[in-house]
């Protein structure tokens, strides 16, 4: 019987797609569920007050700058940063593009619905909820196999143009977008250290744990 532990990577399950244009109603539909909850992580994380990701937090900078609603702000990231995959030479999948489009109004109307707790105790469960919201939608919107979003594409084409280590590169990436993001006004805090360390083990669980559901579908 398999074990739930960390999985290393991405686990080769049974309603994965064959290439990142090619899908069946099921995979779709897990690819959407995987997103929306995604967004509504990012939201969780937004409502709680105490910090988004380094993303959202740019996005939110931007969005205080200009005057836009968060989540068209968010799309727009995304459309920029596609633009940053050309030159480097990455291929979108019907995820990517699901990916900007999906966590971008899932984003936007659960920050523009969901209750703004004002108990500490409220705030930080939201943190909780929030990351192991994104863990578990974005490892059941990777297990699907229909291409990274946007940016992700950007930290591997970036990985291999620059020959370093993918750890190395998003590092990189996620500390340049949040310093900007904070001086831009958007929301640093405790969420944010929490989305920091506690995201890739939550991903890594919930891979875990899909790959068990698979193997129990085909056994």
């Amino acid at each position: 019987m398999a074990k739930w532990v960390p999985s290393r990577s991405v686990p080769m399950v049974a309603w994965r797609a064959p290439n990142p244009w090619r899908t069946s109603p099921l995979t779709f539909s897990l690819l959407v569920t995987g997103l929306s909850i995604f967004g509504f992580g990012e939201g969780l994380l937004v409502q709680s007050r105490l910090g988004a990701t380094p993303w959202t937090v740019l996005a939110q900078g931007i969005s205080h700058q200009l005057g836009i609603a968060l989540g068209a702000t968010t799309f727009l990231l995304s459309a920029v940063v596609l633009l940053g995959w050309i030159p480097l030479r990455q291929r979108i999948g019907i995820g990517t593009i699901a990916n900007a489009i999906v966590i971008a109004v899932v984003l936007e109307y659960t920050t523009k619905w969901l209750y703004i707790p004002h108990g500490f105790v409220l705030r930080f469960g939201y943190s909780v909820g929030g990351v192991l919201a994104i863990g578990f939608g974005g490892a059941l919107y990777l297990t699907c196999g229909l291409g990274p979003g946007p940016r992700d594409g950007l930290m591997t084409g970036l990985q291999q143009r620059l020959n370093s280590t993918v750890a190395r590169v998003r590092f990189c990436l996620e500390v340049s977008v949040l310093v900007i993001g904070w001086l831009l006004g958007g929301v640093v805090g405790i969420g944010t250290a929490m989305f920091a360390f506690g995201v890739g083990y939550a991903l890594a669980l919930f891979l875990s744990f899909f790959r068990m559901i698979s193997h129990r579908v085909e056994a």
